[in-house]
This record gives structure tokens, sequence and C-alpha cells, in this order.
């Protein structure tokens, strides 16, 4: 199970890389892996404002959909437009091309709240 260590995590199995003020959020490799092959991710919330823990979109797999949390409150000033041609980028490299969004972080406390890569191997008892 990849869980890169440089990275934070959430409880709804998002991973988070914080470069100032601004948050790139995707799927974990275990949330992937769970959902199965990735055929669809819709993200209408480009240009919105949302609070932590509101649904910013929906993953698409075979056989199911789940919603997308997002991990700090903030404007989704970004969308991988790759993702609309080539979705299993996010099964085959969740970490890199798979990623969903980008985020200009309204609290920046939050980013504290959210999982180390060892307090999330240990939610998901890796």
């Amino acid at each position: 199970m990849n869980i890169p260590a440089n990275l934070k995590y959430t409880k709804d199995h998002e991973w988070v890389s914080i470069e100032g003020d601004i948050a790139t959020v995707g799927i974990t490799d275990f949330a992937q892996k769970e959902l199965g092959d990735i055929v669809y991710v819709e993200v209408e919330t480009l240009d919105q404002s949302l609070e932590k823990d509101e649904v910013f979109g929906t993953v698409e797999a075979v056989k199911t959909v789940s919603d997308l949390f997002l991990p700090v409150a903030g404007e989704i000033i970004a969308f991988n437009d790759a993702l609309e041609s080539t979705p299993e980028s996010v099964n085959s490299d969740p970490y890199g091309a798979g990623w969903m969004i980008k985020v200009k972080i309204a609290n920046m406390e939050q980013v504290d709240g959210l999982l180390s890569s060892e307090s999330y191997k240990e939610l998901i008892g890796a």
C-alpha cells in the first residue's frame, strides 16, 4: 500500500499536499483500490468556496459512486481536466496524474487537523 510520508490524509481517504496556502487533493491508493476501476470524476464546484467536509465532487467506479469531501475550507481554484478523458489515472497514479483539485486554503489551522501518514496507516490497518 502506497502512503507517502510527505502528504496529509483525511478519514474519508483523501490525500492533501500543501504548498503555501494551496492544497492539492486526490483520493488515496487505499480508496482507489476499494472503489475499483474509476470511470468518471465529476467536480462542479470549481471557483466556489466551500467549508471543510462539504462535498466537492464525486468519483464513479464500475460498481459505485462515492462523494468527495473537502479536507479544508477554501476556494476550489483548479480541477484536473485530464481526468475528463483519462479518469483511470486515479487508479494508476493516485498521488500524481490522478490529483483532482487545488484549493486556496481559507483557514491554515485546519491543516493541523489532517492525519499524518502514520495516523492514516493506523486508520486503514496498514
